[in-house]
């Protein structure tokens, strides 16, 4: 009984201080995401107040609500959306592999932690968060933004790489050999294509039998079918934010707008838990040995990620404002780096690599929402300016070209 109490009082605690972060942010218009990853660091290892008797609730919550987050986010297109933007954008996501996999890579290979661990930090600094951008997105209102499928295009194609890159990457960290892990990753291609091609081909019938009246049954089921499928990819070695992603890209019409009337208060709650459980098991004491590395790239894949929205936004012909606002959304690592970062930690590949990727992703979880919302506007008066200067005559041109005074004749 006792137990319960205590969890009651913490759980409590932490949602209602969620909820005041939240409505502080909101009088200044910026995104409550830091502030959630900052109260998780002052109650985690090492922080102010460890919580006890709530954690394991939390990190069930905080896989909820990035499969809740991946949700929402397939409901806003339909399945000839992402097969048509998929078909356009694999360049895009060919340009996004190279530009921010190489400079983790680099980092590894300068700091003389050996091939595998290379790999592993490639995939770090290579895949944005999805669960970070579709929470900014929402919060910004940008999810109608012409950009915003281009943004979309480039986090499904990531995450769909993920179904390739987590098994090899498990098969290095292990040892194993070439036939065990050409076995996993064909499993994991496999169930990866397979769920695709059901949300394409029978997206109809599975709204037709999800809908309902009762916005109390539809709810039960689309929550259901959606743990079910992520639950089922995720064992399969896919990304159960994928399995989410696909569930919501499955259905259509007025299923899925019902759906996302019902699920929108559920998807805040469980993202907000997310990102608190996120900083909770970082050890702030930890950070400062490895700052410097951990600044150094996050600055480096920030401006790399920036030119990769920039430049796909450009392919799909958006503005030059949308090609700025799509760069600086991608910008926030997040889940899967932790991830890919806690299977080296676990196999004892390199001690210092966890910490380093903990404190990249806290920098860039943290600024990446800035960047969402500061990156056009910042670029846009720039370029202003640069403009101006570039219109506006020096002074020394301006007075070799100015006519003599009237009424002097020419100089001796």
């Amino acid at each position: 009984m006792h137990s319960s109490a205590v969890f009651l009082i913490e759980f409590g605690a932490i949602i209602l201080g969620l909820g005041l972060l939240g409505r502080f942010a909101g009088r200044f218009s910026f995104s409550p995401i830091p502030l959630y990853l900052l109260a998780g660091l002052a109650f985690g290892e090492g922080g102010l107040l460890p919580l006890g008797t709530s954690e394991d609730f939390v990190a069930i919550g905080a896989e909820i609500g990035v499969v809740l987050l991946l949700l929402m986010l397939g409901l806003e297109y339909t399945a000839s959306d992402l097969v048509s933007n998929l078909k356009t954008q694999y360049p895009a996501g060919l340009v996004d592999a190279a530009l921010n996999a190489l400079p983790g890579a680099a980092m590894a290979l300068l700091l003389g932690w050996g091939p595998v661990a290379a790999v592993v930090l490639a995939g770090v600094t290579w895949i944005s968060s999805s669960g970070v951008i579709a929470k900014v997105l929402g919060d910004l209102g940008r999810l109608g933004n012409r950009e915003t499928p281009v943004i979309l295009s480039i986090l499904v194609l990531e995450d769909l790489a993920m179904a390739v890159y987590l098994p090899i990457v498990t098969a290095l960290v292990a040892g194993a050999g070439l036939a065990s892990g050409s076995v996993t990753l064909a499993i994991a291609l496999g169930a990866a294509a397979l769920v695709l091609m059901v949300a394409v081909r029978y997206g109809r019938l599975i709204s037709r039998f999800v809908s309902s009246d009762d916005p109390e049954k539809l709810l039960l089921v689309v929550l259901g079918l959606t743990l079910l499928v992520a639950g089922l990819a995720q064992q399969l070695q896919v990304s159960a934010a994928v399995g989410a992603f696909l569930v919501g890209i499955a259905l259509s019409g007025e299923v899925a707008e019902g759906a996302h009337n019902l699920l929108s208060p559920l998807r805040d709650l469980f993202a907000a838990v997310f990102f608190v459980f996120f900083g909770l098991h970082t050890d702030p004491a930890s950070i400062p040995p490895v700052l410097l590395p951990a600044l150094a790239l996050a600055l480096v894949t920030a401006v790399t990620k920036i030119a990769t929205g920039y430049w796909a936004a450009g392919r799909a012909g958006i503005s030059t404002k949308g090609r700025w606002r799509a760069g600086g959304t991608l910008v926030a690592r997040g889940e899967f780096s932790i991830v890919i970062a806690g299977l080296a930690v676990t196999a004892g590949i390199e001690p210092s690599l966890g910490p380093l990727a903990t404190a990249y992703v806290l920098i860039l979880v943290i600024v990446g929402p800035l960047t969402a919302r500061f990156t056009e506007p910042v670029a846009t008066r720039l370029t202003a300016v640069v403009r101006r200067r570039a219109a506006t005559p020096p002074p020394e041109a301006e007075a070799e070209g100015a006519p003599e005074p009237a009424g002097r004749g020419p100089r001796p």
